[in-house]
């Protein structure tokens, strides 16, 4: 395959460079900045300089580039995360205005199949949730929409897959929230009833990998491990399996207090199965549950 990577300099983006490049396919990587081509090319492989946002622009590399599948994995996000609603704006405009660049450049350059890497979990955000959150769900059901509409009409094969929360070495938020565990200076909420979707960041690669050659198209798949977990209990594991003291307790309210956009979390529950990629495409986690998971993880950031 020729894969062009959008998004190849994020937080699953270089994993996924790099498998592409293990697998023996050709790869580029876009990149917004030209200080990270170098970064590219050690990775095995050819930097794209452009701006999704600018679609001449992008026009241009995915043009040049010619690439038989495209994968969408456009985010502005944090280095460390979210914490708060107004940090989604610039990744909402790249699965809105962003997509429809990229969907567009894919398909004049001949492209045969486009992926896009979606969030399962603003799948459970409330009707009442704030106007920002709300902004978020509404630009991922629009980047969603684009691709299931571009394959309905023929242009191009698209494949959906709805990533859980990421976690893992090699992602930034993780290895700072095993840092301020270790440290006690990540509490747990009482009666935290959350039920949220995770996947190992080296599974959610796999997943990729796996689905962009053989996932059929016009589908969404949920790309998951086998079991929901709030982040209490995941927050307590890693303490456990980290020999750190046991985590503070704090009630429900003061996260809404503190940070409304990560108290939701707190109260979502969005147990979704891996069942259909397995049963499409073959692929199943290789961390089937988040313990195993957080075993990896921990002994790796000792």
């Amino acid at each position: 395959m020729n894969v062009f990577v959008a998004g190849g300099t994020g937080t699953i983006g270089v994993p996924l460079v790099r498998a592409l490049v293990a697998a023996g396919h050709q790869v580029t990587a876009l990149t917004r900045s030209p200080d990270k081509a170098s970064a590219v090319r050690a990775l095995g492989a050819r930097p794209a300089v452009a701006d999704a946002l600018d679609a001449g622009a992008l026009a241009r590399v995915v043009l040049e580039a010619r690439p038989t599948h495209v994968v969408h994995q456009l985010t502005a996000l944090p280095r460390d995360g979210i914490t708060r609603a107004e940090q989604l704006a610039p990744t909402n405009r790249l699965r809105a205005e962003g997509t429809t660049h990229l969907l567009e450049a894919a398909i004049r350059a001949g492209a045969a199949r486009f992926l896009a890497g979606s969030f399962a979990p603003l799948l459970a955000v409330p009707p009442d949730a704030p106007r920002l959150v709300r902004e978020a769900v509404d630009a991922v059901g629009s980047m969603e929409a684009q691709v299931l509409e571009a394959t309905r009409r023929g242009l191009i094969e698209g494949v959906v897959l709805r990533y859980g929360l990421f976690y893992g070495p090699g992602n930034p938020a993780t290895e700072r929230l095993v840092a301020l565990v270790r440290r006690r200076r990540m509490p747990v909420v009482r009666g935290d009833q959350g039920l949220l979707p995770w996947i190992h960041l080296d599974d959610a690669v796999a997943a990729t990998v796996a689905a962009l050659g053989a996932a059929p198209p016009g589908r969404v798949y949920d790309i998951v491990d086998d079991q929901a977990v709030s982040i209490s209990e995941m927050v307590r594991e890693i303490a456990r399996q980290a020999g750190a003291p046991d985590p503070w307790a704090v009630p429900a309210w003061l996260p809404r207090l503190v940070s409304p956009y990560m108290a939701g979390f707190f109260s979502m529950r969005l147990p979704l199965s891996n069942e259909k990629a397995a049963a499409d495409f073959g692929w199943r986690p290789r961390y089937r549950t988040w313990r195993e998971g957080v075993s990896q993880t921990v002994l790796q950031a000792a």
